[in-house]
């Protein structure tokens, strides 16, 4: 899952919030490192990540992503799940997805002392273009994905993800919609269990 979405699994927590939107950037003794609940929120991110990875909704939505985008399928489909959530947010939150973004942003900023330069460095780049709430429209995921073909080692084509997103898009919205219900509840029963041990 993308930021989007880890943002939404952090269930209105802001420290496991900050965990989860780290987790991709922090390796080592994060025990150590950070603030219990922080680590909370890592290890719930490095769960949900593990879950999605090898799930069969997941896999099946790759499939068709794979001959077009290869090895940037699993990407590809992060962001398309984000673009999903985003576009059919009311569904999901009862605060606007303006508002919600806002507010991470601002949750975000109050831990930024302590938080890797890598990770401080994307999320200037996030807050700034405001990525969260643009995930939702088809644009929001064109600018996205060319800023990471650009970054990409290899050609990955991913310029023209926002493309093939809406000639599958209801294909891959059933297979979001499928999916997203298991993610929520994998998330909610990981963090239960991370909390009480």
């Amino acid at each position: 899952m993308n930021f989007l979405a880890h943002a939404y699994l952090s269930f209105g927590d802001p420290k496991v919030l900050v965990g989860n939107f780290i987790g991709d950037f922090v390796r080592g003794d994060i025990d150590n490192m950070y603030d219990k609940d922080i680590v909370v929120g890592i290890k719930l991110h490095w769960s949900i990540d593990k879950f999605t990875d090898s799930h069969p909704v997941v896999k099946e939505a790759q499939a068709i992503l794979r001959p077009e985008y290869g090895r940037y399928s699993m990407v590809i489909t992060d962001m398309y799940f984000d673009y999903f959530l985003g576009r059919y947010w009311k569904n999901y939150h009862h605060i606007p997805l303006d508002q919600f973004a806002e507010e991470v942003y601002n949750t975000i900023d109050e831990y930024g002392d302590s938080l890797p330069e890598k990770f401080l460095q994307t999320f200037g780049y996030m807050k700034y273009y405001n990525w969260l709430a643009g995930y939702g429209e088809l644009d929001g995921i064109r600018r996205a994905m060319t800023g990471m073909a650009k970054r990409a080692k290899f050609n990955s084509k991913m310029e023209t993800a926002h493309v093939f997103l809406d000639q599958h898009h209801e294909y891959l919205k059933v297979h979001f919609g499928d999916f997203f219900e298991d993610i929520v509840s994998h998330s909610k029963k990981t963090l239960k269990e991370l909390r009480n041990p």
